[in-house]
Parts: structure tokens; sequence; C-alpha cells
């Protein structure tokens, strides 16, 4: 508190009228990744506020995902610290469904984020010891900004903040057709019939692909470079859970060839359909780029039979086609850029020594979460919802250990206070 008062003494009245006191940390973002962290710091004992620039919890999950999406990993992995998903729930639950699940995880823990502040900076104040965070509010109704001043701060923006748009000679200039974003996809239904262009390869592009075909359009896809695709599950068995349990007893690369078998057995050989794997295998590509594997749902399927095509890369678009990179021309109506997300962590935190210019911490797994002066990352991992709940539980108990010893200090402090004043009385 004593650096409270040292802070507030540099600003004039009308900074300090903006200024909230937080007794505890600040959370930027309310997705699942903060989510969790405020629910293990409420089971801590640690009160704390969570900033929020949309009007809901996981607003990626509300108002950025396609309609069929569904979790691509068992719901035992997924599942969010100290409250499992119902067992009524399938294996891999529906978009909607995970929602509520979320929805109910902040209601049983009292979570009750400050919806519509977007953080305009963050920074730590070396004379105070304190973080100051300034917000504006998106609110059409409110427009005020507002200063946030706390001992820690807590990062779960996540690593899919922003969507990311590449730069495509006559995309924006030049082509008539509708041009999306994944994130603004919602369903294959109004593109019956149309020729569509999917632009991406991951999970993403090959699901909007699937849907594409499902509705009767004419989805193509564009492959540029190599790409890991797994079945979703083998012999039953989630393959994210096969690759983990052999990753307990065998090496890295063994387990990768021994997956590259089953994918080959499973769906066949896919350099033929113009998709080419990498060199490095699936999991150790995932651990040393972060980039994950293809999990197929029903694509493989499509594009076999020719429902989905695949094409190269792009050379340039036009009025109402495109250029591919080998000379062919395609007639186009729509284009959809599966082109995925990224952190926007350096737009605002001014800060050098956790996050890279990338917008994700510099430490490696395990050791992300944890940065220097009260600051800590929460779901930068690069290992979904499981590891965003591992990173929740270690901020949780590394904060709650302090709060808890300051307020015993505290405690002490007073009852001894509290005695010398009865002396003093009587």
């Amino acid at each position: 508190m004593e650096n409270m008062f040292r802070l507030l003494g540099s600003e004039d009245f009308s900074d300090r009228r903006r200024c909230i006191w937080v007794n505890g940390p600040v959370i930027i973002g309310a997705g699942p990744s903060g989510l969790a962290t405020a629910a293990c710091l409420r089971d801590e004992g640690v009160p704390f506020v969570v900033l929020e620039r949309a009007e809901c919890i996981a607003s990626l999950w509300q108002k950025r995902t396609y309609d069929r999406l569904k979790l691509h990993l068992p719901k035992k992995v997924c599942q969010l610290p100290k409250m499992p998903f119902p067992e009524s729930y399938p294996e891999y639950p529906t978009k909607r469904q995970f929602i509520d699940y979320l929805e109910s995880y902040a209601t049983r823990f009292n979570i009750n984020p400050q919806f519509n502040e977007c953080v305009q900076s963050a920074r730590y104040d070396k004379t105070s010891g304190l973080w100051r965070i300034k917000t504006s509010s998106s609110s059409a109704t409110s427009g005020s900004e507002m200063e946030y001043i706390c001992r820690w701060l807590v990062v779960a923006t996540g690593e899919n903040a922003e969507r990311v748009v590449p730069e495509i000679d006559g995309l924006t200039t030049e082509f008539n057709g509708e041009v999306i974003h994944s994130c603004e996809y919602k369903c294959g239904e109004k593109y019956k019939g149309k020729r569509v262009l999917v632009v991406g390869c991951g999970n993403s592009g090959m699901e909007v692909s699937l849907d594409l075909a499902n509705h009767n359009a004419n989805p193509s896809m564009v492959v540029r470079s190599s790409v890991h695709v797994l079945p979703r599950e083998i012999l039953g068995k989630s393959s994210f859970e096969i690759s983990m349990m052999l990753m307990k007893w065998l090496p890295l690369w063994l387990v990768d060839k021994l997956l590259l078998i089953l994918a080959w057995l499973i769906l066949g050989n896919l350099t033929k359909y113009g998709l080419k794997r990498p060199n490095m295998g699936p999991m150790e590509l995932k651990v040393v780029t972060g980039k994950t594997p293809v999990l197929d749902i029903g694509a493989m399927e499509k594009i076999r039979s020719g429902q989905v095509d695949i094409v190269p890369g792009i050379k340039r678009f036009s009025r109402n086609h495109v250029e591919l990179v080998d000379g062919q021309i395609l007639d186009l109506d729509a284009v959809v850029l599966a082109t995925g997300y990224r952190s926007n962590v350096p737009s605002w935190l001014q800060e050098s020594d956790m996050f890279s210019k990338n917008g994700f911490p510099k430490s490696p797994f395990p050791n992300a979460w944890k940065g220097k002066s009260g600051l800590y990352a929460a779901g930068f991992t690069r290992k979904g919802l499981a590891g965003a709940s591992a990173d929740a539980v270690n901020i949780a108990k590394d904060i709650g250990n302090v709060w808890r010893e300051e307020t015993k200090r505290v405690q002490k402090i007073r009852t001894r206070v509290g005695h010398r004043r009865c002396i003093s009385i009587a």
C-alpha cells in the first residue's frame, strides 16, 4: 500500500480520479486461459480483476468460429482446472457445449470480468513496483478511459488474439468476389454451387473445405507447403492420447515413425493428392515450432473423391479469377482466408524481457508462465487447453504463496498494535 501512495503522489488529481487500485492481480483476457487462472486464484483466496475487450467471455469461441466446430481433442484433456465437463457431453464437445461449459465455469467460480475494456498499454513502474494498465472502453455508451494499478499482471490474451491476413497481389484491389477470414465463416449453406478458394491447409482450412463440400459448394484448397495430416482417432483411441502415451516410453523419433505408419495405413499415401509431409515428424515439429498437425475428421475423404481440389500457391487475383503459381487459372466466386491468428501482446505490453517480438514468451515450456516483476503468461505454451490449465495452476500457486505470507504478516502487526492499544487505554 505504501507503493500505492508513492505512485499516486506523483499524479495530479484528474489522473487519480481515473485510477483503480486492484488488491490482487489483473488478468487480461476472459478466454479459457483467463478463466482458468481466475478460478485457481479464487481457490487460493486471492482477489483479482479480469479485463476483457469484448462484451462476453471466450469471444473467440462465441464470435469467431464456424458453426460445425468441435473440440479436436478428447474432453478430458480439454477441461479446465477444478471442474470437469458434464458426463453427458460427448467425447468431442461441440462449439455450443464448450461455450456453455465456460459460462458455467465462470458462474461457479464467481468470475465477473470487466467487459468492453480494451487494454491500450501495460507497463511496470519501477519507482512504485507496480503495474499500470491503461484501458479504453469499447462500449458505445461509455467511451471512458481507465487506469488499473496492481502488483501482479497476468497476460491471458492467448495465441489467437488477432487474425492474420496476408497480402496477396490483386486480392483487395482487383478481385470482385467475397473475401472473408475464416473467423467470419459460419456455414457453407450460402455458398451452394459457388466456387470457393480456401487459402490455408491447417485444421481450419481443412474443416472449412469439408463444410463447403458438405453444402455442395465447389471448394479448392491452397496448399503451399508441407503438412502433417493424422487421423483424429486410431482404432477408436485419440491420436493425441496415443502419442502422449508412447512418448512416456519411447524416444520422439520412434513415436513419430509409428504415428506416420499408422496414418499411412488409415489415410493412405497423401502425396498423390498434393499433400506432402514435412521432413520433421509430427510430434517433433509440434515440440520445435509449435505447429499442430491436422487431425482429419472427414476432409481427406472429400479430397480423395474430388469434392475438394488441392491447388498450389497463388500468383495473383484479378476480377473474377485467380492465377496459381503453376499457371492454372480458376474462376472464383469467393475466397476464405484460413490463414490463422497471432498474439497481439507486443502491441500493448511495454516489456522486453519475457515476451518476444512474435508475442510469445521467450522461455520454452514448462517455464514460460512466469516472468519478472510480477508478470505472468497463461495460455502461450502452444499446448492447447491442457497447457493453459497447467499455467493457471502454477500462476495461482505462485501468487497465492506470496499472498498468504503477506496476509499473515499484516495480521501479526495488527494483533501487536491492538494489544498495545489495550494496554495504553488501561
